[in-house]
């Protein structure tokens, strides 16, 4: 009986394990403890018959004075929370270099992405014909029984798994940034052949002499060794990608899997990577590719507090940032007052065709999108999740925009009180909220009585009026420069200034004085509403909490001497805006 395996442990395996546990659980959710307990059984059961015969034909052995002495099929305790403690590691690193990732995005295939998704299949059969090449090399090496007879065994277990995740996730692994692939592989790999190569040295298991080449990576290191861990931690995260692109499928193609549980069973992932990617909604991928495009461009806060959303809940707040961002785009970026007003119609249509209780509903719609809407603003009108989203708050949303024309009219400065800029900012934010508000009610698995949902609704509708004070405040330079001046008129006459005056120098202390106005407003509101957060759906409830505070720290930044500005706009840098909201998410 000895301790040295489980002083392995101790000292290299439970340290890493505690700092990165300690790390992601504000981020942490049930799926992906599904995905950490799934993926540590299939571990334990895949790798016991494996290590358990190696250990019986000793082609690796343990000395008694190294290890406790409990064994499972020969195989020592400490090699079984080997299994565990390494899956769990590297899952972890996977979870914390994916938690933004996008996934449906990485899809191909229907008939729009038909060519990306026949070339990601030519890679498919390379990448099969290469592992069962290596696979066939591996079982020669087994059948000679004689030096690299260990190497072989690690390839004929190993390769079949690899060569399975391979054709069910290609496309993932294949088309995912290498921060979520290769980076959870190396890491934990290097850091494996340093313990691995101090655990040999110190004699904690030996590798039989007879069963290997007698190669080393370096000193102390036999390269079966190091294969060993790159192979098992490719397999952890291959298996963590099949799961992801298996919820991508789930999640982005209701019309495929109408409903999806929280936590699906595994004969429903499988079904969703056994889906031919032809039958893929190749006009939904390139909506969401676009509307993740205009997220990421136009709203770094949001883009933010959006990772930590899950599910189709996340799916449809991202269409929806985008069919905000496309309407308010066409009406701002007009050259004449006249098409701006134009817009406005065309928006107020297309709602009234998306509410009508025709059973053509959908035809009239891609009808009417295709002859009135400039091509790349399609996809976000098509998308908009109108079937469980109210209509009075996009159209009181559509509504808001024609204050911004008033600009151009005969009476060019229409904030005239705060009253005026309260009804403006419930029309252009606080709808946004109320329509977020109510695809987190939609999607949540508890539900909320009426009485909290109407609550929650009007502390929604006033965090919206608060967020976009700060949005005012932020930008009244850059709105300056488009002839707009949202502060109210009479708070500039009590300075004794003119809009006209801040037109032409929208720096000087008063403005400046007025800005700080605008944010003590703004932070009232704020402490009045952010209650509420604490009443919505637990699964909603943090990343929510995430995007009111990445919003707010602009707030709080414009109240600091020398902040940073970038294209005229105050910038919170993002090292900060992770420390937000890492924070917003301990919360619980």
């Amino acid at each position: 009986m000895g301790w040295d395996y489980a002083l392995v442990h101790l000292y290299y395996n439970i340290p890493p394990a505690l700092l990165l546990t300690a790390c992601y659980h504000p981020l942490c959710t049930k799926i992906d403890i599904y995905k950490i307990v799934f993926l540590i059984l299939i571990a334990v059961v895949s790798t016991t018959p494996w290590d358990s015969y190696l250990i019986r034909r000793r082609i690796w052995t343990y000395p008694e004075d190294a290890i406790v002495g409990p064994t499972l099929f020969h195989i020592p305790a400490e090699e079984i929370f080997f299994f565990i403690i390494q899956t769990y590691n590297t899952s972890l690193l996977y979870l914390f270099a994916s938690k933004p990732t996008f996934h449906p995005i990485y899809l191909r295939g229907g008939a729009k992405l038909l060519h990306d998704a026949r070339r990601l299949r030519i890679w498919r059969w390379i990448g099969n014909a290469s592992l069962a090449a290596v696979i066939i090399a591996g079982a020669a090496l087994v059948y000679k029984n004689e030096r690299g007879l260990y190497l072989g065994l690690i390839i004929v277990w190993s390769g079949p798994f690899i060569f399975m995740l391979w054709t069910l996730s290609y496309q993932l692994l294949i088309n995912l940034p290498l921060s979520n692939t290769l980076l959870p592989i190396i890491a934990p790999t290097l850091y494996l052949w340093i313990v691995d190569t101090l655990a040999l040295r110190r004699g904690t298991w030996v590798i039989e002499s007879g069963t290997k080449l007698g190669w080393h990576l370096w000193d102390g290191l036999d390269i079966e060794e190091a294969f060993f861990f790159l192979v098992t931690n490719t397999l952890i995260v291959f298996g963590l990608v099949a799961f992801d692109n298996a919820l991508a499928v789930l999640n982005a193609f209701p019309s495929l899997f109408p409903i999806v549980p929280r936590l699906p069973s595994p004969t429903l992932l499988v079904k969703a990577l056994l889906v031919d990617p032809e039958c893929y909604d190749g006009n939904r991928i390139i909506g969401l590719q676009q509307a993740l495009a205009r997220l990421r461009k136009k709203s770094r806060s949001f883009y933010l507090a959006s990772g930590c959303f899950q599910g189709r809940l996340r799916i449809d707040l991202v269409l929806l940032y985008s069919f905000c961002r496309v309407a308010d785009d066409l009406v701002d970026n007009a050259p004449l007052a006249t098409e701006a007003r134009h817009w406005i119609s065309k928006l107020s249509e297309y709602l009234n065709v998306c509410y009508d209780d025709q059973t053509e509903k959908s035809k009239d719609l891609d009808v009417f999108i295709a002859e009135n809407f400039p091509a790349k603003t399609q996809s976000a009108l098509l998308l908009l999740p109108t079937a469980y989203l109210s209509s009075q708050p996009l159209h009181d949303l559509v509504k808001g925009f024609e204050t911004d024309l008033n600009f151009d009219s005969d009476r060019p400065f229409p904030i005239s009180d705060e009253e005026t800029l309260q009804l403006y900012g419930a029309r252009v934010a606080g709808t946004v909220a109320e329509l977020c508000l109510e695809l987190a009610f939609y999607h949540a698995q508890e539900k909320t009585t009426e009485q909290q949902r109407r609550e929650i609704v009007r502390a929604g509708g006033c965090m919206g009026v608060a967020l976009q004070y700060i949005n005012i405040a932020r930008d009244i330079a850059v709105d300056a420069r488009m002839r707009r001046i949202y502060i109210p008129t009479n708070w500039l006459k009590s300075v004794d200034l003119e809009p006209e005056n801040v037109l032409e120098h929208p720096t000087t202390p008063h403005v400046e004085g007025l800005r700080q106005r605008l944010l003590d407003s703004a932070m009232r509101i704020y402490e009045d509403a952010k209650g509420a957060i604490e009443m919505l759906p637990e699964d909603s409830r943090g990343p929510m909490r995430v995007a009111v505070e990445s919003y707010v720290e602009i707030g709080r930044v414009l109240r600091e001497t020398g902040y940073r500005v970038k294209a005229g706009r105050a910038t919170v840098p993002k090292p900060r805006r992770l420390k937000v909201a890492w924070a917003a998410l301990r919360k619980g």
